[in-house]
């Protein structure tokens, strides 16, 4: 089983994947690919597209040299990669799914998606207390606004939400988005019997 979670910068989506991993899923996200390629850290893949230089692998790095890819190898790169680097898993969740074509690779592949929603406000308040490498650009919530507005501009993540399985409105403790995450996981069980 494949299960893809899509969501906003700091909507929960490692969180949810996190949540699905302690039930045995193997974990993954979209990023990993882009971070193991630019820091060559390569050897849980089969195959690769090409090898970049070596670099940091900071936020804007990351979203060109993954556009990169998706021009060059098409929308579904990142979601091959992914699945090539779990290549031995029954099932796995992938976080990070931004793209209307990575939605379709999983699909094509049976799989589910997730899609999981905050406001700006938990969000930027999420993004500061994960303190991630990624994310030092932001240093404000103005520039949280900027970022998030870019990858709009680019992945059109809100209209994603239209292809999802599933809906999580994520804005309340971690024991209820667990309790909804436990929810999605015996209704897609339940359905496999």
């Amino acid at each position: 089983m494949i299960i893809g979670v899509v969501g906003k910068i700091a909507a929960g989506k490692t969180t949810i994947a996190k949540f699905f991993e302690e039930r045995g899923f193997c974990r993954v996200s979209c990023s990993d690919p882009l971070i193991d390629l630019l820091t060559h850290n390569l050897s849980e893949y089969s195959w690769l597209p090409e090898v970049p230089e070596k670099s940091e692998p900071t936020r804007d790095k990351l979203i060109e040299y993954g556009r990169y890819l998706k021009e060059t190898y098409g929308e579904d790169i990142l979601i091959r990669l992914a699945l090539d680097k779990k290549r031995n898993c029954e099932n796995v969740v992938i976080d990070g799914v931004r793209s209307r074509g990575e939605i379709e690779a999983i699909k094509k592949r049976d799989g589910v998606i997730i899609y999981v929603e905050a406001s700006p406000e938990i969000r930027y308040e999420r993004l500061k207390k994960r303190n991630a490498g990624k994310d030092k650009v932001i240093k404000s919530f103005e520039d949280f606004l900027k970022a998030d507005e870019a990858e709009e501009k680019l992945y059109h993540t809100s209209k994603l939400k239209d292809l999802a399985d599933f809906l999580i409105v994520n804005e309340g403790t971690l024991e209820e988005l667990k309790a909804k995450v436990e929810g999605i996981i015996t209704s897609l069980t339940s359905k496999k019997v």
